[in-house]
């Protein structure tokens, strides 16, 4: 009977134990990646994944992987996640709705965070206020030379996203051209060829109350197996969170 007992009170412990790597007391942050749709030549089907992958490994962070952007609709549901990761161009099919829309800069105004990522800044391209909200978008006049291998030049040293970053190499899309006013902080950076200038290629910026990080780097699945690229995701996903002055 007493070895009955002992085992009952074991596995009643075990039931309630905490795994090592998320103490009790402690949660990880929410992440909902919107992806579903994007030209040909950028599998989403492979690039979610890996970013996907990224944000889990670090322990840091709980990954929901939406594949309707109309998810936004539900400002409910979106009240339950703390930073929305957007992998997604609406290529061939309607933009969001306005409700959509109005949810989507309420949750980065009320104080919650945006990660943009590549090709992202093409998305609803009808609507002026995602230029504000991104801080650059892909206009007609943008563009890229081949993808192939560049010196991507870290220029804000100091900032929380790029501690543990130097200057890297990156076999990848430099995206030139890219349109916006909106004051950004321009983490990462590298000359194009094509554009002949030097474009920024990692930023962050304010929007209300909220954060934003934008990286355009990330072509396909290769590319975004970086591992600066993969550093850089998993702290701007980090810093967007962050309330502290930047």
């Amino acid at each position: 009977m007493k070895l009955i007992i002992c085992l009952l009170l074991l596995t009643v412990g075990l039931a309630f134990a905490q795994p090592a790597s998320q103490p009790a007391g402690t949660s990880r942050t929410r992440v909902l990646v919107i992806t579903g749709r994007d030209v040909a030549a950028h599998n989403w089907r492979e690039t979610t994944p890996v970013l996907r992958e990224h944000l889990e490994k670090s322990g840091k962070f709980e990954v929901v992987v939406s594949e309707e952007p109309l998810v936004l609709e539900s400002s409910t549901a979106l009240a339950t996640y703390d930073v929305i990761l957007l992998n997604y161009y609406n290529w061939q099919r309607p933009t969001i709705t306005d409700k959509a829309k109005e949810n989507l800069l309420a949750f980065v105004r009320g104080g919650k965070g945006l990660v943009s990522f590549h090709f992202s800044a093409r998305a609803f391209e009808e609507w002026p206020e995602y230029r504000n909200l991104i801080g650059r978008i892909w206009t007609k006049g943008s563009g890229h030379g081949p993808r192939g291998s560049f010196n991507a030049k870290v220029v804000a040293k100091d900032h929380f996203i790029t501690q543990g970053t130097s200057d890297f190499d990156a076999d990848d899309e430099l995206y030139s051209k890219l349109v916006g006013d909106a004051p950004i902080t321009v983490l990462v950076e590298a000359y194009s060829e094509w554009s002949k200038r030097t474009e920024p290629m990692a930023w962050t910026l304010t929007y209300g109350k909220g954060r934003v990080f934008n990286i355009v780097f990330g072509h396909d699945a290769r590319a975004c197996r970086n591992p600066d690229f993969a550093r850089l995701l998993v702290r701007g996903t980090e810093w967007v969170t962050r309330h502290e002055t930047p």
